[in-house]
């Protein structure tokens, strides 16, 4: 994949004699996207809206057995972000329930691609079997063109930046301590995939790599991230098998390069969804056709592109 850089996040550069920081560069719609996602507690609130079809506050806090306060922040943050509206209705007296708008409601291939790299690249046994209605059979989806419909990977593309994308001083602004669910049991959790998505600096790092970084100061540079912070993360890549290290290179293994389908569709959903400054955008285009990025998710026993109406989870519960 040719290598480029996107923006991911805003940066203050500040004065050097005053201290004071310059104005906040826009986020690009990726580091937006990552703003909103990057969290593991916001991907398990979707999740179970998904799977489970929980809507109210109080089928969130007993399925999760999360905090008010934090499921407060979180659910406050997905409505602010058009991924949930409130909606009111009567049970005695006036409640609110948090419905999937169609921003929302378009993560579902995200959540999709997560399970399936979690279903291929990992031990996990207890994975419900998600299943295509239209021919009855487990769907086993894999990642292809939108336009030609052939299987695509990360190694099928090209990627190219805009003018003002980079990923110099990414810079989110860290909206919660890092929280890590003790409980592994929840039906369908993908705890793997979580590890890398669920954290902003993991999925930023492994962005990088995507896009060609490969040595320590490459990411460095590229991130803005803090030495301590960047050591830990590429630490826990090559511990999981996501990077291989040798001679001062970092290298996505296969394991990692299979990620590619959950950044395709978070690449997708960001830059379709989210708005953003002009030239800050990352435009991948498959080799084989010529097309941009369109990802969608195909039945394995049929070929059919699957929809989100037209499948379901076999769940044992």
């Amino acid at each position: 994949m040719t290598t480029a850089v996107p923006s991911l996040g805003h940066s203050e550069t500040g004065d050097p004699d005053t201290g004071i920081p310059d104005k906040p560069v826009e986020l690009s719609a990726i580091g937006q996207a990552l703003a909103i996602l990057g969290d593991r507690w916001v991907l398990l609130i979707l999740q179970r809206a998904f799977l489970l079809h929980v809507r109210t506050f109080a089928g969130w806090r007993d399925e999760l057995k999360i905090s008010e306060s934090v499921l407060s922040s979180r659910l406050k943050e997905l409505v602010a972000h058009g991924v949930f509206s409130l909606a009111a209705y009567r049970n005695g007296r006036t409640r609110y329930e948090y419905r999937l708008t169609d921003r929302g409601l378009d993560l579902w291939s995200l959540l999709v691609a997560i399970y399936s790299w979690e279903r291929d690249w990992t031990d996990r046994t207890d994975l419900p079997q998600l299943i295509h209605n239209g021919c009855g059979q487990e769907a086993r989806a894999y990642l292809a063109c939108g336009v030609c419909l052939e299987p695509m990977s990360a190694r099928e593309t090209r990627t190219v930046r805009g003018p003002l994308a980079t990923f110099a001083s990414v810079g989110l602004p860290r909206q919660h301590r890092r929280t890590v669910p003790t409980r592994t049991d929840y039906v369908g959790y993908c705890h793997h995939s979580m590890e890398i998505l669920g954290d902003r600096w993991s999925t930023s790092v492994l962005a990088a790599a995507f896009l060609g970084s490969r040595r320590f100061g490459d990411f460095h540079a590229e991130l803005g991230i803090a030495p301590s912070v960047l050591t830990d993360r590429l630490r826990r890549f090559v511990d999981s098998e996501v990077f291989s290290f040798s001679a001062g290179d970092y290298r996505l293994t296969e394991r990692g390069l299979a990620f590619f389908e959950v950044f395709a569709f978070l690449v997708s959903w960001a830059q379709r969804e989210l708005p953003a400054p002009a030239g800050s955008e990352l435009t991948i285009t498959h080799r084989s056709c010529g097309s941009g990025l369109a990802p969608v998710l195909r039945c394995t026993p049929c070929g059919e592109v699957l929809q989100r109406r037209e499948v379901h989870f076999e769940l044992d519960i």
